[in-house]
């Protein structure tokens, strides 16, 4: 149960870090090129969620983030000694929420930085924190899937 809070925890920390170097080494809309027309890494800032809807709605972000960290909590201690693999999900998306909330709470603001070109299209800047939530969504969804197709091969025995 533990090792489900110390990623959680790394990844508090790696996001918090990264977001520390942008904020201390790079004008706000600054862009270095790590590979050219693909991958930049641009200061940027969101006060808003992904993709910048909801701008300026920090008082709702603090209650539904409060509300998301409880029930991702409540799951962890319910689930996740269960399933390594759901446990690591929810490890995910717990320092994905904390990382975005530290931010909010302490500087009404998301840090951005990842920028990502896939042709013509600019991907919306984002952060560990996010790649953190997305990843543990997606860690999710395969734990369900495999959850259910294994239910589904004890209910035919």
């Amino acid at each position: 149960m533990w090792r489900v809070y110390v990623i959680a925890l790394a990844v508090i920390v790696i996001d918090q870090v990264t977001k520390w170097l942008i904020v201390t080494n790079m004008e706000l809309g600054e862009r270095i090129s790590l590979i050219e027309s693909f991958f930049y890494l641009t200061s940027h800032r969101n006060s808003g969620a992904a993709w910048g809807i909801l701008q300026g709605q920090m008082t709702f972000f603090y209650i539904i983030t409060i509300i998301v960290i409880g029930f991702i909590i409540f799951y962890i201690q319910k689930y996740a000694k269960e399933s390594m693999l759901l446990g690591t999900a929810l490890a995910f998306v717990l320092g994905g929420a904390i990382g975005n909330f530290i931010d909010r709470l302490f500087r009404k603001e998301v840090v951005d930085f990842f920028d990502i070109y896939i042709g013509t299209y600019n991907y919306p800047i984002f952060n560990i924190a996010d790649s953190a939530l997305v990843v543990g969504v997606i860690i999710i969804f395969i734990y369900t899937f495999i959850d259910e197709r294994n239910k589904k091969k004890e209910q035919a025995k």
